[in-house]
Order: structure tokens, then sequence, then C-alpha cells
């Protein structure tokens, strides 16, 4: 098949990069901003025009979830009006579209794990934006994967595991949230998931919600706590409450997802997240 990859220096894009060579049978077209503007309907349709693509992974997004807040209109034309386009392109030239979602389309509010039937009640305007787009898919109902994720990090892009990592060199301490809880997801083995998928022969002619997230459960806290045993550092981590640090934007407190239906419709084993954790952090210390 030939795919396109939209949003490709983000950490899902890049990781998807390093898999093509796992995926000889497959022709990729990565295309970002500068190449592709998915805002523009007439660009993705001269992008598609004459080329044979049959699968759109749609990793671009507005992610900058606190400034959102003060850009709500920004936020909501390329996660929501960019998705619109992809849908009316892939309608237009029969694409099947895989689309990345996020844990807070939920409200966090559930005491138990969120499957993909759970009912959306976003809290902020990245998570509201997010689920517009996923309620515009459903319109559609266009061949299509909607997979939600949460807490993704790489060793590409700007993530809180590089975040970490700086501060616990000019800081004397970290405070860290650990009343919010969820599963970190290694970029890397989303993309590996997504090409499963792709690969598998089972695309459906409806869209799909899968959820996807390393195996486990943990708080923030705990997260930053093993980046900094695991690097041998000697920083402080103390745990406060997330009222005691102050954001523009609400999180989920709870983001823990049920992952049998992602595992049983296509066999993927889903890696720990402390393993994952150790990959990465391997290859940002030998950089």
């Amino acid at each position: 098949m030939k795919i396109l990859v939209t949003g490709s220096n983000g950490q899902l894009g890049n990781e998807m990069r390093l898999l093509t060579s796992q995926y000889p049978g497959h022709s990729f077209l990565f295309t970002d901003i500068a190449e592709l503007d998915i805002c523009d309907k007439s660009a993705v349709e001269e992008m598609v025009a004459g080329k044979n693509i049959q699968v759109i992974v749609n990793c671009a997004a507005y992610t900058a979830v606190d400034k959102a807040e003060q850009e709500p209109q920004q936020a909501l034309k390329l996660n929501a009006g960019a998705v619109e386009n992809l849908c009316e392109v892939s309608q237009n030239h029969n694409i099947f579209l895989v689309h990345i979602s996020t844990d807070y389309v939920f409200d966090g509010l559930k005491s138990g794990l969120y499957f993909e039937t759970d009912t959306t009640n976003p809290v902020s305007v990245y998570g509201k934006t997010k689920r517009k787009a996923e309620e515009i898919i459903l319109q559609y109902q266009i061949p299509s994967f909607i997979i939600r994720t949460s807490w993704l990090y790489s060793s590409f892009g700007n993530n809180f595991v590089k975040t970490i990592l700086r501060l616990s060199k000019e800081k004397p301490f970290l405070n860290i949230v650990s009343d919010q809880i969820g599963a970190p997801t290694y970029a890397r083995d989303l993309a590996q998931a997504v090409m499963k998928m792709i690969s598998s022969g089972k695309l459906p002619q409806h869209p799909e919600i899968y959820h996807y997230a390393n195996e486990g459960k943990i708080s923030w806290y705990d997260f930053a706590l093993a980046i900094v045993e695991l690097t041998n550092g000697n920083i402080p981590v103390n745990p406060i409450p997330a009222k005691d640090y102050p954001v523009a934007a609400t999180r989920p407190a709870n983001s823990m997802f049920c992952l049998d239906k992602i595992k049983a419709d296509f066999d993927i084993s889903i890696p720990f997240w402390k393993d994952s954790l150790k990959d990465c952090l391997n290859i940002l210390m030998n950089e």
C-alpha cells in the first residue's frame, strides 16, 4: 500500500519513518507543514491526486494543551477543521484514514478503566477540539481507525521525558503531580501498532475506535521518579497534588485505558511502560 503520513516531523511521525525498512511491501510519503498544509483542502486534494494513496495516517495536531486555552480557533482549525478536509478527500479517493486521538476526550472522573464505548466529556480546549475531530470522522462514516493514546513521549520532539531530564540538571528538586493516573506511551510502540493494524488486512468499512498505551498504571510523579532513577540522577522528586501545580488547561485525573480491544483484534503485544522507557532513555543518553 501507499501510505501518506501527515505531521511527520512530530514524535509519532518520526518514529514511523524509522519503521519503513521493516515494511518493504509499503511505500511511504512523509509530509509536514512545509510539504502539506492539511488545513488547505485543495492542497490535500492535490497531494493525493494521481498518487494512488491508499492510507493516510494523520499525526498532525495542535498539541500545546495550555496554549490552546488562549488560542481555541487555531487549535480547532488544525485538530478538527483539517480532519474534515482529510475525511472529505479520503471519501472522494477511497482512502483509509488513521487518526490519532487522545485521553483528553474524557474528563478523567471515572474510577476504573476507560473503554472505547465510554461517553466522552472533554474539559479543555485541546480535548474538545480532539473530540470534535472524532465526531467528524464518525459523521463521515469513512473506513478509518481512531486511535486514542495517552502521555506520548519519544526520543524526538518535546515531551515529559525530555523535560524531566533537562530539569533534573537545572533544578535542586522536582515537584511532580501525583494524583493524575495513567500510562505513558512510547511513540515507537504506537508506531509499530499502527503499522501492524494497517498491514493486518482487517481494515473496517466504517470508523473503529481503539485505545493504545503502554501496559501499567502510574502517576506523573511515578513517571518522573523512574526517569531520574533510570538515569542515575540524585535530584529529589517530591509528590504534589494537581491543585498545587496550576496550569491553564484541566488535565484528566484518570487516563487509564482498557487495552483489550486492540490486543484482541490485532494480536498486539503491548510492552510494559518501564521497559519502553528504558529503551527510549537508552537512545537519549547515547545521542
